[in-house]
């Protein structure tokens, strides 16, 4: 049966509603009390939602009604699942009543005829899915589950699966969320459901779909709050799609509705985002005047949205060059951040705003600004508070950044210290990701296997009412024998949708998850140097110094430390221009041509039509090639050697790329390490052979090598590198 409302507006007459009133007339926050009963037993109405603005007020145990804050022309809204929506604009501090015609009297253990009847646990279960969203998933979806065996209403059976898609938005199941707000919303069409589809959409990066969705939204007629929200996100999706007119256009719109209802944290947000649209299109002044706008107004808000907007401002700063001002104001959410509680703390470092990031970010800029020995402490102090409490990425930037400061200032036994833990901070990092993405992987499967069995239910509602019906025309079988034959069979169609829908989710996260895998090792491999190389340099500078020659171990070590900044600059890409690669190169072989001038020439030749511009590689990628060639063959001639790099069109779409020695060959050089005992066999080559490996798998075999021997007899080497475009 149809369940109507009634509204009852009651001006409070206690002494302390009556002073609230005296205040109702200015434009400060009030208190307002929200009443919600049963019609028939005047009992109260414990589960609903109720909202102003977004922010939720929960129910008083003490005062047995909801007790609000609230502004004049402020939108309340109140949701059940088992009665209609109800929209109410505040005008003063009275008290609103809201009388709920039908409502089931979960309490009663007997029904009307004094028949017992089995008590309704579905809106506990529902709360409790609630509670456990970010607790306990099992907990939370096995709670849903229930809910949904006990929902027997589709406004409840919609409920449960809004609740359903909320939780795996929190634990970023994005397809899944995706899916259950459009079974949601299927059941009984919800503003609020699509709100949160176009979201989750978004965090999916779908931006086409969910620019449809929050434009569907946008032409319906909407309440001010969600109007607002409606607007902001397609100025975000506009914002990602770099189509910043647009974004701005509806930035504006939904801060002027934000502004005439006085919608304080969407002010601010809106005004936040307006500065990013600008610094994103280069306008600093009018980015930087938004930007103090959001602060300002953070500040009259909270601590933590002080530290948020604080954070926002000091990145724009930082893109911006204004190093000053940035480490001023991080300086200044350093010092709050000693002070916040623990539970603003913990959200905080879920947006990654942490001492020792922020610590770090302080240390960047004075490095940026080349005042190396006042970044130092604020290196050291991330380093420190990062270890502390185990965030090793930090940890590892922190501790590349020291080594870079070290070697800016020239004590390179630090420098080398430093770059020596950074890369077993590196190897340590790689252990955790590789342990976090098994976990992942369980997580994923876990979570497929909970969706699969919550997706029964239906089927199983479905066999159970066929099954009744059947009962019922058990007289009428012949007759009806065709149409259960289409039961069964749009059932079995049904069984396999679904199942077909589970295949292509679990196919569509093991493709994600062996991504990941490739783009970590990738980066692990990236960030592998040969140490020895690094020591021999500096043994090279080392012989310098010990001969008086300080001219030539300045200008090596000069070279040898633009080389290692070039590196590390590209250490986190996974591809970079064939310009930079061939840079990199003539530092490279002329650093080893220095130490071995004695025992080979070299010449680079680049093919002048080719634009190097258009060809992007690996970084570091032919450098072990040239390492092999020079150490393996040309250091052990008894003659001058020569080594050979050229770079030359071999089509339209393909360069080839020759390195050449006439060193004393691949066999020769392994018999001579047998001879003398090398223990230590170098990984650069193995490595190569997996980074070739794993970048062919990603992007469609880009990249070929063959090495062979120059002459019959096995001396000399030839590696030839085929590289085609992007």
């Amino acid at each position: 049966m149809k369940k109507y409302l009634f509204l009852a507006l009651l001006f409070l007459q206690t002494i302390f509603y009556a002073q609230i009133e005296n205040s109702s007339a200015t434009e400060n926050s009030f208190s307002v009390k929200v009443v919600v009963v049963s019609k028939e037993t005047n009992i109260a109405i414990k589960n609903a939602d109720v909202s102003i603005n977004g922010k939720q007020f929960p129910f008083s145990q003490i005062y047995d009604y909801y007790k609000v804050t609230a502004k004049k022309n402020d939108e309340l809204v109140i949701t059940h699942p088992d009665f209609e929506p109800v929209y109410y604009t505040i005008l003063s501090n009275e008290e609103i009543k809201i009388l709920v015609e039908n409502f089931p009297d979960n309490n009663s253990s007997y029904g009307s005829f004094g028949t017992k009847k089995p008590k309704d646990f579905y809106l506990q279960y529902l709360d409790s899915a609630k509670y456990y969203k970010a607790k306990n998933i099992d907990k939370s979806l096995n709670f849903v589950e229930k809910a949904l065996k006990n929902g027997k209403t589709k406004e409840r059976n919609a409920a449960s699966y809004k609740t359903l898609a909320a939780i795996y938005l929190h634990w970023k199941q994005y397809d899944l969320a995706i899916y259950n707000y459009k079974l949601s919303n299927q059941i009984s069409e919800n503003t609020d459901t699509q709100i949160a589809l176009a979201k989750a959409q978004f965090l999916l990066k779908d931006y086409v779909n969910s620019e449809k969705t929050y434009a569907q939204l946008e032409s319906k007629k909407l309440k001010n709050y969600p109007k607002t929200f409606v607007l902001e996100g397609l100025g975000d999706v506009y914002f990602e799609q770099k189509k910043y007119k647009e974004a701005k256009n509806k930035y504006n719109k939904a801060l002027k509705i934000a502004q005439e209802n006085k919608i304080t944290s969407k002010i601010t947000d809106i005004n936040s985002k307006l500065a990013t649209v600008f610094s994103a299109e280069g306008n600093i002044s009018k980015a930087k005047n938004r930007f103090t706008t959001s602060l300002d107004l953070a500040e009259k808000e909270s601590e933590k949205r002080v530290l948020e907007e604080e954070e926002k401002v000091a990145d724009f700063l930082n893109a911006a060059k204004k190093y000053d001002e940035e480490i001023a104001l991080r300086k200044k959410s350093l010092l709050k951040t000693a002070k916040i509680k623990k539970d603003t703390a913990r959200i905080l470092d879920e947006n990654k705003i942490t001492s020792q990031k922020i610590n770090y970010k302080i240390g960047n800029a004075y490095l940026l600004k080349e005042q190396y020995k006042e970044a130092i402490p604020f290196l050291e102090k991330s380093r420190a508070a990062a270890e502390k409490s185990k965030d090793i990425v930090v940890e590892k930037d922190a501790t590349r950044k020291i080594s870079e400061v070290f070697a800016s200032l020239g004590e390179y036994d630090k420098a080398l210290k430093n770059y020596e833990k950074y890369v077993t901070l590196v190897d340590s990092l790689y252990i955790r990701k590789e342990q976090e993405i098994q976990q992942a992987k369980r997580f994923s499967k876990k979570i497929a296997e909970n969706q699969n069995r919550i997706a029964s239910l239906e089927k199983d509602k479905k066999l159970a009412e066929s099954k009744i019906n059947l009962a019922y025309k058990d007289q009428e079988l012949t007759r009806e024998n065709n149409q259960k034959q289409r039961i069964i069979i749009y059932a079995l169609i049904g069984v396999f949708l679904l199942m077909t829908l589970l295949a292509y989710f679990m196919h569509k996260n093991n493709k994600q998850q062996k991504l990941a895998n490739n783009l970590l090792a990738l980066k692990s491999m990236r960030s592998q140097m040969n140490p020895h190389f690094i020591f021999n340099a500096l043994n090279s500078v080392n012989s310098f110094i010990a001969v008086n020659d300080e001219r030539n171990a300045n200008r090596y070590l000069s070279e040898f430390s633009v080389l290692m900044r070039a590196v590390l600059e590209n250490s986190d890409e996974d591809f970079i221009s064939l310009s930079k690669e061939v840079a990199l190169l003539e530092l490279y072989v002329k650093l080893e041509h220095n130490r071995f001038k004695d025992k080979f020439n070299y010449k680079i030749h680049v093919d002048k039509s080719i634009n190097l511009e258009t060809f992007t590689i690996p970084p570091m990628l032919l450098q072990p090639y040239i390492e092999n060639a020079i150490w393996h063959g040309l250091r052990y001639r008894k003659t001058i050697g020569n080594l050979a790099i050229s770079v030359n069109v071999k089509d339209k779409e393909t360069l080839s790329i020759l390195i050449i020695d006439d060193g004393i060959g691949r066999a020769n050089s392994q018999a001579l390490k047998t001879d003398n005992q090398l223990k230590q066999k170098s990984k650069g080559m193995s490595t190569i052979k997996n980074r070739i490996a794993i970048l062919n798998a990603m992007y469609k075999d880009r990249i070929s090598v063959k090495v062979s021997d120059v002459l019959e007899n096995g001396e000399g080497t030839k590696v030839e590198l085929l590289l085609k475009k992007e």
